[in-house]
């Protein structure tokens, strides 16, 4: 069973889409320099029916994903299993990858939490803007504090204690 999976996703070519993908990478780095042996780290250009997969043996899940309208630099909020519009699409919400999950296990999904960073240029071949590499820098000292509490073994405790303070940022 891993403690933690960190589920980044976006489109690399996509300018601030690449938010996901992007922090995969610093965390993957920080991760060897921590010894984050209870973390395992995925990637896609979109979520997909077949993640539901992926959630199997897993204590907490974060997804992270860039964001057109979250209050900068981003937010943190716990997810909730939902049959949405997305459900039969080929791009799935966080959520309905979880409600995907009870659906073919017949049992709750493990805790889930979506941290969704402020960007604001997504076209096709641009670069990732400055504001967006800012908020990243801010979110990913939250996703560290994340994995270093999954490294403890509080790593659920320490996400319900986020959701449940204003200033978490």
């Amino acid at each position: 069973m891993t403690d933690l999976l960190i589920f980044g996703y976006g489109n690399p070519s996509r300018g601030d889409d690449a938010l996901g993908p992007l922090m995969l990478q610093h965390l993957e780095a920080l991760k060897k320099r921590h010894a984050w042996d209870c973390i395992e780290l995925l990637g896609d250009y979109q979520l997909q029916v077949e993640h539901a997969l992926d959630l199997v043996d897993r204590r907490l899940v974060l997804f992270i994903d860039a964001s057109v309208s979250c209050a900068a630099p981003y937010c943190f909020e716990r997810l909730q299993e939902k049959r949405d519009e997305s459900y039969t699409s080929h791009a799935m919400s966080p959520a309905a990858v979880l409600y995907t999950y009870r659906q073919l296990y017949h049992c709750a999904s493990p805790p889930a939490y979506l941290l969704s960073v402020l960007g604001e240029r997504f076209e096709l071949g641009e670069a990732l803007s400055p504001s967006a590499s800012a908020h990243m820098q801010q979110a990913l000292r939250l996703a560290g504090s994340v994995c270093d509490q999954a490294q403890l073994g509080r790593g659920s405790a320490y996400c319900a204690r986020l959701t449940q303070t204003p200033d978490y940022a």
